[in-house]
């Protein structure tokens, strides 16, 4: 009865194993801070698509790069710029071939359903009733630096400066509109796209076009998986959430995307 009992208890001990689901493989994304809404929603799609799970980190694009450069584990880099990425490809940090374009980034300027200011268009900044702007900093944040062209290029930004208050990344600054610390928010049209108050758009010819580009680290380990991340969002279902946030399709560059 007890050699009886014992086979028993490791038959269920054995049935317990077999039933244990083996994890997911991961593939960890470094994403600039704009992508943070668009990149939660399409997560899943692809975790659907490909059994892999996404694990992203999101930052300022040069928090990132600097991140990346002090040998940070991640596997794919998402940039809001081109310039970033170029960086790191010099350095010899990406994987040879996977630079690509995969968006081109929309500035907007939001006004937040809390604010006071009768905004309807960027030159309105200068009204008295603005007294605070969120800006993400342009020394960390390509859409912070759109947002200080723009203003430059209406011959506005002298007056507003003053107002300005500056977020560690475009997420950040969202971040002062939602809690009424700014009347104004120059952000990622892509993180208002749903957010109460008015979205006025910044015409691109103010500020250098938001060509934003990704590339696989050279140093991941998981170069198969990356790969079909980078596909997913250049020819796949993530191609179409990122038009489904606002983001505009990138144009033809000199950077050849992956096969």
């Amino acid at each position: 009865m007890k050699r009886f009992a014992l086979l028993l208890a490791m038959a269920g001990l054995a049935g317990c194993r077999s039933d244990q689901k083996e994890p997911k493989p991961e593939l960890t994304i470094a994403a600039a801070a704009n992508l943070t809404d668009v990149f939660q929603r399409l997560g899943p799609r692809f975790e659907a698509d490909t059994g892999i799970h996404p694990v992203f980190s999101f930052a300022s694009t040069a928090q990132l790069t600097r991140q990346i450069e002090n040998s940070a584990p991640f596997d794919v880099f998402a940039a809001a710029d081109s310039e970033h990425i170029a960086e790191l490809e010099q350095k010899g940090l990406l994987a040879a071939g996977s630079r690509a374009v995969y968006a081109r980034g929309v500035l907007a300027l939001w006004i937040p359903a809390s604010s006071k200011a009768a905004v309807r268009r960027v030159q309105d900044l200068t009204l008295p009733e603005v007294r605070v702007i969120a800006i993400a900093k342009p020394e960390l944040a390509p859409y912070g630096q759109a947002s200080v062209d723009t203003l430059q290029k209406l011959g506005i930004w002298e007056q507003v400066k003053p107002k300005v208050v500056y977020a560690e990344n475009i997420s950040m600054a969202k971040q002062y509109g939602q809690s009424k610390n700014a009347d104004a928010v120059f952000t990622a049209y892509s993180l208002v796209l749903h957010e109460p108050g008015r979205i006025i758009g910044v015409d691109e010819a103010l500020h250098k076009p938001i060509a934003q580009e990704l590339g696989i680290v050279a140093k991941s380990n998981r170069q198969d998986a990356a790969r079909k991340f980078v596909a997913f969002l250049l020819k796949g279902a993530g191609k179409i959430i990122l038009t489904g946030y606002g983001y505009q399709p990138p144009v033809p560059t000199v950077t050849e995307p992956l096969p």
